[in-house]
């Protein structure tokens, strides 16, 4: 019989998914709603806003562009407003402004908010030059779920410029889903059971030890729980009759 059991259940390291544009409709101005990954982006924007186009629409692709971006509707500053389905913890987008062989380029700036309160923001500035591209990012300990491009400043140092701007290749890292132990009971048989919530469709590995303070490569795989509705697994140990003290971790991936 069981004397002494400890389950600990943590998530592995989260995904990144990458919105390319590439699936998403053609010369269709925002709001647009994608989803990669399971997660859901709702693109839409302030003025006169953007619209999906080839990287290629003014007769030349901006460095690390490809294929279809979100492209400016005029020559007017636009803000990029993006909402996604599920929190975040980091952002990237590529972009290019509109430059024409400046000496210095635009300041960008994303700023990301939960439920509608402030979390943070980035700035950043590409190397000077033609239509020149950079990465954009933020990254947070707090959890975000909506976030804003803007065209925060102009080139410092003048020369031919506008206040729009390309983007493609957005990257973001969703925040592991909670996970919640639920139930754990020894069933008559001398089984063990235990169940716990998270995000759906994940798949989660249980490994056992008599001792907790071993190497994880120490302990012994018994199998995958089980999801038996949306977000919720179970896992039986059908072998724990035979062990008087068994402790349990669960992992995914």
């Amino acid at each position: 019989m069981i004397v002494l059991v400890a389950v600990a259940i943590f998530r592995g390291e989260a995904q990144d998914t990458v919105f390319d544009f590439e699936n998403a409709p053609i010369h269709i101005s925002l709001p647009l709603n994608l989803t990669v990954g399971g997660i859901t982006a709702q693109f839409s924007a302030t003025g006169q806003g953007f619209s999906i186009q080839p990287a290629n629409t003014m007769g030349f692709t901006p460095v690390s562009f490809s294929g279809n971006c979100i492209y400016p509707n005029s020559i007017y500053a636009s803000d990029l407003l993006v909402s996604f389905s599920m929190p975040l913890t980091d952002l990237s987008i590529l972009y290019a402004p509109q430059e024409l062989a400046c000496d210095s380029s635009a300041t960008m700036r994303v700023t990301a908010y939960l439920n509608g309160a402030l979390i943070g923001s980035a700035t950043t500035n590409a190397q000077p030059g033609t239509w020149p591209s950079d990465i954009l990012a933020f990254s947070s300990s707090q959890t975000f779920d909506r976030v804003v491009v803007h065209y925060d400043k102009p080139p410092v140092t003048g020369g031919d410029w506008g206040p729009i701007f390309m983007a493609d290749n957005m990257k973001v890292t969703a925040a592991p889903a909670p996970v919640v132990l639920t139930k754990a009971i020894l069933l008559p048989n001398g089984e063990f059971q235990f169940t716990f919530s998270s995000g759906p469709g994940l798949a989660f590995s249980v490994v056992a030890s008599s001792d907790p303070s071993l190497s994880l490569t120490s302990w012994t795989a018994l199998g995958q729980a089980t999801e038996m509705s949306t977000g919720q697994y179970q896992f039986t140990d059908q072998q724990a009759r035979n062990s008087q003290r068994r402790f349990y971790r669960v992992h995914s991936p």
